[in-house]
């Protein structure tokens, strides 16, 4: 750092993300991503939605709210309000405001030792102190730990990351419930893919707080929009930090995809449908192979081996291009996350960790080839039709010898198909 840093930054750390690697070309498994681009009806719609780029944002994001408004009421049950909803920089951002807004010296923030990497990021960066509690030997949050609580704000992701569990939502009301005093952020980055959203509890609890992103299921990462959700009092308090940074936070083409996406909500959730069945035979799979496979409600799994160490089975991937995610703290060291992308990239990781396996003298099953079971089988006599033969070109390069056993026009099928399905389900191409 320069002799100009202030000295008040002295110990931050800060998050290291994902690799996100220019040199070479991967299967890349380790960020969580969608596999699936936005809807070429998406596309099309939020073209049509762009407000010209030489003009700021509306700082209200009234459209935006309005239409996340709708499409909570309609998977809650629950009436929510635009006035119950911000909009920021991905959930990120709104998970700083969290912590700058409802944590101090004397309200310290408490989350799991095993959780999402930024949490003690944003302690440290708001200067406030914080509270851990330990995951039980199954990686599952100890409901009672966060129970009669003294003055202190709660943060849990849920599902949790890396481990990929989620709490039902009885155990998150118990929490909700029982700490009246306290705000208990809930956050909600992978819940689509199979676990209870806590926003039907908002109309009825004060003190809730629930975040949710755009990044993984709806396919915009690379737009970086989050969005919280909770009573008028809660969402003015974000508003007023929102307001003294940034109140132009999210940009006129995010605005336009996002609108045009929740447009389209059954597209979003075919897709996590997709992945869910994806996860489901990439996990038999992986216990084949002798993986210990951490129950997940999320789009990615997080397992280790009893013969090889983690980082060995992460460097060894990513020898054969395939990259996943491995963690060096403590308990989790001797795990590996990977993301499930298509069926073919996940066919490629399987071949890769036979390889690996081995090369180590361990035994492996015969391998199941996913991209044989196709989407077209998992969808019934409605799917479309798709000729494996009719686009070329390489939509997924990567780097590897073992690459080579999957062929471009398997992914290509697969891509398509995803896309035939999310246009008749959207009303056709025009």
């Amino acid at each position: 750092m320069s002799e100009y840093f202030s000295r008040k930054w002295a110990g931050l750390e800060p998050y290291v993300p994902g690799e996100q690697p220019r040199d070479a070309q991967y299967v890349k498994l380790n960020t969580n991503e969608s596999p699936y681009p936005p809807s070429p009806v998406v596309t099309e719609e939020a073209l049509s939605r762009l407000r010209s780029l030489n003009l700021y944002p509306d700082p209200t994001y009234t459209e935006l709210r309005e239409s996340l408004a709708r499409v909570l009421t309609e998977r809650s049950g629950a009436a929510i309000r635009p006035q119950n909803i911000t909009v920021g920089n991905g959930s990120d951002e709104i998970l700083n405001w969290a912590f700058a807004a409802f944590c101090d010296e004397g309200c310290p923030a408490m989350f799991a030792d095993i959780t999402y990497g930024f949490y003690p990021v944003f302690a440290a960066n708001n200067r406030v102190p914080y509270v851990i509690a330990p995951l039980d030997e199954a990686f599952c949050i100890r409901v009672e730990d966060y129970c009669q609580l003294t003055r202190k704000t709660v943060f849990i992701a849920n599902p949790n990351a890396p481990t990929g569990r989620a709490l039902a939502l009885a155990d998150i009301e118990r929490i909700v419930a029982a700490n009246a005093g306290n705000v208990v952020v809930v956050d909600e980055a992978y819940v689509d893919f199979g676990a209870e959203s806590a926003v039907s509890l908002v109309p009825r609890y004060p003190n809730l707080l629930v975040t949710q992103t755009f990044s993984k299921s709806r396919s915009l990462a690379g737009g970086r929009l989050g969005f919280a959700v909770a009573q008028a009092p809660l969402i003015a308090d974000l508003e007023t930090l929102r307001n003294s940074t940034n109140p132009y936070n999210v940009n006129n083409a995010t605005v336009a995809w996002a609108v045009a996406t929740l447009a389209h909500d059954d597209i979003v959730r075919s897709k996590c449908a997709l992945v869910m069945r994806t996860r489901a035979m990439v996990a038999g799979a992986l216990e084949a192979l002798g993986f210990y496979v951490v129950p997940s409600s999320t789009n990615f799994l997080f397992v280790r081996h009893p013969l090889l160490a983690g980082e060995t089975i992460y460097r060894e991937l990513k020898a054969r291009g395939v990259l996943v995610r491995h963690f060096t703290a403590p308990r989790i060291s001797e795990f590996n996350r990977i993301t499930v992308g298509t069926r073919a990239q996940m066919d490629v990781l399987l071949v890769a960790l036979e390889d690996i396996l081995a090369a180590a003298g361990a035994a492996a099953t015969p391998r199941v080839i996913l991209s044989e079971r196709s989407e077209s089988k998992d969808l019934g006599a409605d799917a479309p039709h798709v000729d494996a033969g009719a686009s070329s070109g390489a939509l997924l390069p990567f780097a590897g010898t073992r690459a080579l056993l999957v062929e471009d026009n398997a992914v290509n099928q697969e891509i398509m198909l995803m896309i035939l399905v999310e246009s008749k389900g959207s009303g056709g191409l025009s």
